[in-house]
């Protein structure tokens, strides 16, 4: 099954920031809705970040907001999440992930059908 390429997840202090990036040269992103998801362990995966087919609408979870940042470079076709001040509540895996079909709801991981493997994100206190 195809996946999508994810980097840049790793380990940091409480406070620091890391960029994730995720990239498919084959596809062109900006014909997609794209999100990030998280799972950490014993939790549900959750939507972190997501974006609208065409950039029309960044939406954010209420806990990530004024601390992350989603952007989309169609030219590269790269989705980035910056995450600044980040917390231990943010140690998770994060996986990015596409929506091949038009969809109005980016929150909800089965309206996906792209993923990426995976990258953990490691906060320590």
């Amino acid at each position: 099954q195809e996946q999508l390429v994810e980097s840049g997840g790793g380990l940091v202090q409480a406070g620091g920031s890391l960029s994730l990036s995720c990239s498919d040269p084959g596809r062109t992103f900006s014909n997609y809705a794209m999100g990030w998801f998280r799972q950490a362990p014993g939790k549900e995966r959750e939507v972190v970040a997501a974006i609208t087919m065409h950039s029309t609408s960044t939406y954010y979870t209420d806990s990530v907001k004024g601390r992350f940042t989603l952007s989309r470079e169609n030219t590269k076709n790269t989705l980035t999440l910056q995450m600044n001040s980040l917390n231990p509540e943010d140690t998770a895996v994060y996986y990015c992930a596409a929506a091949t079909t038009p969809t109005c709801d980016t929150t909800t991981s089965a309206e996906y059908d792209l993923w990426g493997q995976g990258t953990q994100v490691t906060v320590s206190s």
